[in-house]
């Protein structure tokens, strides 16, 4: 993982790839996914039983990622295939 200031920073760094620039995220976009009950709460002694509504509200929240590259966004087909995977109870 690396941290750049600016998108021009990372531009300008010599490991630069265009094709990964979907996988560029925000300092706050990045804060805000991992500071969600499924990462907060993996030592609850019920954690396995709450990880699919902690998972659904973690994907959830990749949604409302502002700043964000496709890398961090679901498709519309693995939303409706994660969904149906939660109503199967594989999830």
């Amino acid at each position: 993982m690396n941290f750049f200031r600016s998108e021009e920073h990372v531009r300008r760094w010599e490991g630069f790839n265009e094709k990964k620039m979907g996988g560029v995220i925000a300092l706050g976009d990045l804060m805000r996914v991992f500071s969600g009950r499924y990462f907060k709460r993996r030592l609850d002694p019920d954690w396995v039983s709450h990880m699919s509504e902690y998972m659904a509200e973690m994907l959830a929240s990749l949604d409302t990622l502002e700043n964000a590259g496709d890398y961090w966004r679901m498709s519309r087909l693995e939303k409706i295939l994660f969904s149906l995977a939660m109503k199967l109870g594989l999830v």
